[in-house]
């Protein structure tokens, strides 16, 4: 069936395609876990007869949360996103998780979206993570909302969540509609427009019923509406406006509704508005306000470009007919379609059948080194939680789906394959909460390592490493929710795999000078062996390495099988003496030993080295060593002592503290054992109610105490 194009510039049968730019509204649904994000995108799709109701599409497949994943943790774990059209405007809802292990996926959120309405329970408030991730949009200028929601709940209350969000938020964030109780004087029924004076009735069910605010409706929000209102001319570009005020002129609604709706998209007035996703109350308001206060991609600064080599290019502009350059937000492996990219674009306009160029910035740390590889898109969708509905194209501004790319990432750059060009790239946190994985099977070796390289491409906060030292397949993750993610995912993926504990790479030195005498004397089937040497080992300091001196007088090990001396001593420093931990930092001495005429070879003095080596072991004192790392540990000001407490107890050596200026996080420093760092990032999070954050470096190994060396000797040997 061919297309029809609408008198509002929309396009397509089945999916929302957008002929202007300015018709786009990109907003991200940010907030903390069991807030309504989900619930509230559902039931704004719903209220614009996206969907015939909350929670599923036509076809009965659900829109958000459909990973199953998300179903079993009863969160969600991954951004989506849900395309709707309110008066002739497509606006993007960018859903992201609110648990902080999911991080992730809130800052693909965030890359894309153009505005940020932060989902705020009037039943549990506003919590810390929350004001952080308002002060680091605020950081950046970019336009806030308030939805206050879950108005419905016995327990809301919607003016001392209001006051909570004006408290943490600061200046200029007001409420624009004034919730009103229906006839049983106990639950909202309407909302009263502050600024419109129109008053929404939903005593009767969604959509409301309107009219004019009554006298009896304006004389308990008069005191509200005149610091709305003074708010508003504040921020007017119109100078005479404030003294007309003052005068007692009574500003109309016309000529105060353009500067609020300019303010709003400049990111300097951040308006609050009251939902209720199961009521609808104020659901029209807020797509009035978003289609109204969002800005468009026209009005975003499209991210710094640069040829894949670095060479520097001009502004990029959101321009349907300029250069493409487009960026993938989030990959995912659909086990129907293989791999689904979200795409946002920047520039010009992404069709079926373009071959287009994929660069990425490399992170060979994570597992996503530099490439560079040109690709045909097959199709171009608008994607609807698990659905996706083919479009014909997607301009600046927009954002899509693509399917079976083969190499493209999330973070990669999608440009035109005659002038490629690179995004720069956004933040993202380290993972920091280590996994051990392993195959229970040799057959699922080859599953374990297909999979995973699936995952680490389209999750940037993951990061796996084969421990050298360990020999452990570690996989890096933002948290518990994380990793359980990923393991259902890999399960689901066909792996039968297992967890095990995390092995810190320990080492092994001498505390003080021992020596050390081999000797291998076996016959065999006529044949002998015989080897006889006699060694002294020195510690050195930290970072000096292996040291063998060869100080064999008069022949008594000949010279042709010093070598295979010191390449036994060298095999045995590898598979170490106490704990099966690499043994660094030491002198070996080779002074004497015994050799036969016949009997001696090779072998046999590399196994005298290695039994020399142990000698000196059991005669000497080993030491145990253990990482230190310095860590920068950043926490609101409310919670410096408990950390600094905390990190005591783990054995750190504090380095010192700055306090945060105002909306800055303060900075704790120490030395910490790694050892005690293995699960820090969730204990972190439990100490500071998910606010605390932290870097990490290796510094150096330094001598475990007695009593924890016996311990991790045994715990190290016996998971070998």
């Amino acid at each position: 069936m061919a297309q029809k194009t609408s008198e509002r510039g929309l396009t397509g049968a089945n999916a929302p395609v957008v002929t202007d730019p300015g018709r786009v509204r990109n907003v991200v649904l940010v907030g903390h876990s069991g807030a309504g994000k989900t619930t509230l995108v559902e039931a704004l799709l719903a209220a614009t007869a996206t969907i015939p109701r909350a929670g599923t599409v036509a076809d009965g497949t659900t829109v958000t949360d459909h990973d199953p994943a998300a179903v079993r943790q009863q969160r969600s774990v991954a951004l989506s996103c849900a395309p709707l059209v309110h008066e002739g405007v497509k606006i993007n809802l960018l859903d992201t998780p609110g648990y902080a292990d999911f991080v992730g996926e809130l800052r693909a959120g965030l890359r894309a979206a153009d505005a940020a309405l932060f989902v705020v329970s009037a039943v549990d408030g506003v919590d810390d993570s929350t004001v952080a991730l308002w002060e680091e949009c605020a950081a950046v200028g970019m336009p806030r909302a308030v939805a206050i929601t879950r108005l419905d709940h016995p327990r809301a209350d919607y003016e001392q969540v209001l006051q909570e969000c004006q408290d943490a938020f600061g200046e200029n964030v007001l409420p624009i509609y004034q919730p009103m109780l229906g006839d049983d004087g106990q639950t909202f029924a309407g909302l009263l427009g502050l600024v419109t004076l129109r008053v929404l009735d939903y005593s009767q069910g969604y959509p409301p019923r309107t009219g004019e605010a009554e006298r009896e409706h304006m004389n308990p929000v008069a005191d509200d509406r005149n610091t709305l209102i003074e708010a508003i001319i504040a921020e007017s570009e119109d100078e005479s406006l404030m003294d007309r005020y003052i005068g007692g002129e009574l500003i109309s609604t016309e000529a105060l509704v353009p500067d609020l709706e300019k303010a709003v998209a400049r990111g300097n007035f951040h308006p609050v508005i009251p939902v209720s996703a199961d009521t609808g109350l104020g659901l029209d308001a807020l797509l009035d306000g978003l289609v109204a206060g969002a800005p468009s991609p026209l009005e975003h600064e499209p991210p710094v470009v640069t040829g894949v080599d670095g060479s520097p290019r001009p502004p990029l502009a959101c321009d349907p007919d300029g250069p493409l350059v487009a960026e993938v937000v989030r990959t995912t492996i659909d086990r129907h379609v293989g791999r689904v990219s979200l795409v946002r674009v920047f520039s010009g306009t992404l069709r079926p059948d373009q071959t287009l160029h994929v660069s990425g910035h490399g992170m060979a740390e994570r597992g996503h080194p530099d490439h560079d590889a040109d690709e045909r898109v097959a199709h171009v969708y608008a994607p609807l939680g698990a659905q996706l509905r083919e479009v014909g194209y997607a301009l600046a501004g927009d954002i899509c789906a693509i399917t079976k790319s083969g190499s493209a990432e999330t973070g990669d750059t999608l440009s035109a394959k005659d002038d490629p060009l690179l995004m720069e790239p956004w933040s993202m946190p380290e993972p920091l909460l280590p996994i051990a994985v392993v195959a229970k099977t040799r057959s699922d070796e080859d599953a374990l390592a297909k999979n995973l390289a699936r995952l680490v491409a389209g999750d940037p906060t993951l990061r796996l490493q084969r421990n050298p030292e360990t020999h452990q397949l570690v996989l890096w993750t933002m948290g518990e929710s994380h990793a359980d993610v990923v393991l259902d995912r890999l399960r689901a993926g066909g792996v039968d795999l297992d967890t095990e504990p995390v092995k810190v790479a320990l080492r092994e030195t001498f505390g003080a000078s021992a020596k050390g005498h081999g000797r291998h004397v076996k016959q065999s089937g006529g044949h002998g062996q015989f080897a006889v040497c006699d060694i002294e080992v020195e510690p050195l300091g930290r970072g000096e390495g292996f040291q063998f001196v060869d100080k064999v007088v008069g022949g008594a090990v000949p010279h042709n099988y010093i070598p295979s001396v010191e390449k036994g001593v060298r095999t045995q420093l590898e598979k170490g003496l106490t704990a099966g931990c690499p043994v660094v930092d030491v002198r070996v001495t080779l002074y004497d030993g015994k050799a036969h005429s016949v009997d001696s070879s090779d072998a046999a003095f590399q196994t005298a080295g290695a039994l020399a080596l142990r000698a000196a072991a059991e005669n000497g004192r080993v030491t145990l060593l253990e990482p230190v790392d310095e860590i920068e540990v950043r926490v609101p000001e409310a919670y410096v002592g408990a950390v600094m407490s905390d990190l005591s107890g783990r054995r750190g050596h504090p380095l010192g503290s700055e306090s945060g200026g105002a909306g800055e996080a303060s900075v704790v420093r120490a030395e910490v054992p790694a050892t005690e760092l293995v699960r820090y990032v969730v204990e972190l999070r439990a100490i500071t109610s998910g606010t605390g954050t932290f870097t990490r470096r290796y510094l150096r190994h330094e001598p475990m105490p007695a009593n924890l060396a016996d311990v991790a000797r045994k715990e190290h040997t016996a998971v070998r």
